[in-house]
């Protein structure tokens, strides 16, 4: 994998962006809620525990999987660039329930607005080289809603065939307001981080969306660690600086921790060197991350 120098966010060869241009360029990042210590445990703040698959209604024996249109040669493949109009929005986008299961293309397919809908790109194994996994947020009439990549707060339907199903037991949730980024396993709640986030005019986009894949570090300002490239790129694309425009936001590190709990990127969550290197080592590609301005205050425990 290699960058550009001048525009690390954007991917030159093999594939990602995720950073700044010159260490003035700050590094955008996802929300975190009220600051922990570093690498701290996590207050016990349990996020419903979803079932085996993602919530939508049961398809009844005498329900007919509507047939899936022809998908057109010409239609455009998703990749690191923006991707093409024209799907849904997600519906669920601030729901913090954790998407328990990843659809993985084993061919190239269609994705289509709808069950039964118009297709509207394909969807390849893999983005610019790296294995594409993303969260199944639906299931609706034989037809798999996935969380879309490249895009922000967006679905894309899938007919049955063309992909494997994997297990996903983790989940990162980012509060914007308390500047805190807290990891989830099986719903509950394993370590907490402060974070810092983006700046105005270039917040951190909120919603759903997920780890698209992992990258060496294109500059020595983000401190030796590797990358986590997410499925969302800026809502305003004109306002981050001209280097990093076809960017998605990323989850890394930074040389110094100075800003830790502020929002000075440029859209991506920035978090301590430990934390990141346990993220790595924990949470696979796929892996769903929501953002959030703050979660809802636990009742308090008996």
């Amino acid at each position: 994998m290699s960058f550009d120098r001048k525009s690390p966010y954007r991917r030159r060869g093999p594939w990602m962006a995720a950073a700044i241009a010159v260490p003035t360029l700050l590094v955008t990042a996802l929300l975190v809620g009220q600051a922990l210590t570093p690498g701290t445990t996590a207050p016990d703040r349990r996020i419903a525990k979803a079932d085996p698959t993602p919530s939508s209604a049961e398809q009844s024996p005498e329900e007919s999987v509507p047939p899936a249109a022809p998908a057109p040669a010409g239609l455009p493949v998703v990749d690191y660039d923006p991707a093409p109009g024209g799907f849904p929005a997600d519906p669920a986008t601030m729901d913090t329930t954790p998407l328990t299961e990843g659809a993985h293309p084993t061919r190239r397919i269609a994705a289509y607005d709808a069950p039964g809908g118009r297709p509207r790109a394909f969807l390849e194994p893999t983005i610019s080289g790296v294995e594409l996994t993303m969260p199944i947020a639906d299931r609706r009439a034989g037809w798999t809603a996935v969380l879309l990549p490249s895009a922000n707060r967006r679905l894309a339907w899938l007919p049955p065939g063309g992909f494997d199903t994997v297990a996903l037991r983790d989940q990162i949730v980012v509060e914007r307001k308390v500047h805190r980024l807290t990891w989830y396993r099986a719903g509950a709640a394993v370590r907490s981080w402060e974070v810092s986030l983006g700046q105005s005019g270039q917040e951190t986009p909120l919603g759903r969306t997920f780890v698209l894949g992992r990258t060496p570090p294109p500059e020595e300002v983000y401190g030796g660690v590797d990358i986590y490239a997410l499925g969302s790129v800026p809502d305003d694309p004109e306002a981050v600086p001209a280097g990093l425009r076809g960017a998605h936001i990323g989850l890394h590190t930074w040389h110094n921790d100075d800003e830790l709990g502020e929002n000075t990127t440029n859209g991506c969550i920035r978090l301590t060197r430990s934390g990141q290197r346990e993220l790595l080592a924990e949470v696979r590609p796929g892996s769903g991350v929501v953002v959030v301005d703050k979660l809802p205050t636990p009742p308090p425990t008996a």
